[in-house]
């Protein structure tokens, strides 16, 4: 699928970094990923950790790939797509991480005809533990979707969706990670309130998320009816369960997920 393939990117900060680890553990080689990276620093690192080829300028990387991964900030997209729409052509696929740009965005920019496919992966990439969502532009391929499942599979899981529904995953799996981390640190920080010391009520509450998140995954059961299961009569956690409910736990994370799909699709009109 990707053999003699040259996959380029554009920006080459730590969601690239984590889609390169992922790429070269599947023994892909390191000769055939360009990145084009502006901070000297960064290039020098990404050189030496991975050994692929590095480039201040955009230009370059597009001319010899084949597969075109934009892993850059959403806020320069028109100018950067701007800046390589000379150089697209149609033999060329392009990637897209951005969130909030559309796909027809990108075909009103890339003047040529590309063709697009936009994902998003979020930061758990860095462990290829990433939850990732693929939808197709109006002129990518059913072999271009199969590219850039198999790559993004390298990293995580993949899903494949509408792109209706993109600023959703946004706002689930692509902020997602922010907010289990701010419960970890709540549940460990009740922890040492209750009188655990810091490391240890820090290991018990991220194996506690851990472990739940593959029981849900698992299972493939209801969380509702894994919840009933350790949930006693009369007993500690349903207590617990009460005073949740009493600060609309449950309430506040549909509206974070919603703030954050609001941000995305604001971020698409700009």
């Amino acid at each position: 699928m990707l053999e003699g393939k040259t996959i380029g990117f554009i920006g080459g900060g730590n969601m690239a970094e984590a889609i390169i680890k992922g790429l070269l553990s599947g023994e892909l080689p390191a000769t055939s990923i360009l990145v084009a990276e502006p901070v000297a620093a960064r290039r020098d690192f990404l050189a030496g950790e991975y050994g692929v080829e590095l480039h201040d300028e955009n230009l370059d990387v597009v001319r010899r790939a084949d597969i075109i991964i934009l892993a850059i900030k959403p806020q320069v997209a028109a100018s950067v797509l701007t800046g390589l729409e000379p150089v697209i052509s149609p033999d060329k696929l392009i990637i897209s991480i951005m969130a909030g740009i559309s796909t027809g965005f990108m075909e009103k920019t890339l003047t040529s005809g590309a063709r697009i496919i936009r994902v998003m992966p979020n930061t758990l990439a860095l462990i290829q533990g990433a939850a990732t969502a693929v939808c197709p532009g109006r002129k990518a391929t059913p072999q271009d979707m199969e590219i850039a499942r198999g790559i993004f599979s390298r990293v995580g899981t993949v899903v494949t969706i509408p792109e209706k529904q993109m600023d959703a995953v946004t706002g689930l799996s692509g902020s997602g990670p922010a907010y289990v981390f701010t419960f970890i640190e709540a549940l460990a920080d009740a922890g040492v309130k209750n009188g655990l010391p810091r490391d240890i009520a820090a290991q018990l509450a991220a194996q506690t998320v851990l472990g739940a998140a593959r029981m849900v995954a698992e299972t493939g059961e209801h969380p509702a009816l894994l919840r009933e299961k350790v949930t006693s009569p009369g007993g500690t956690t349903i207590a617990a369960l009460h005073t949740l409910e009493n600060g609309r736990f449950r309430g506040l994370i549909m509206d974070a997920v919603d703030s954050a799909c609001q941000r995305s699709k604001e971020l698409a009109e700009k």
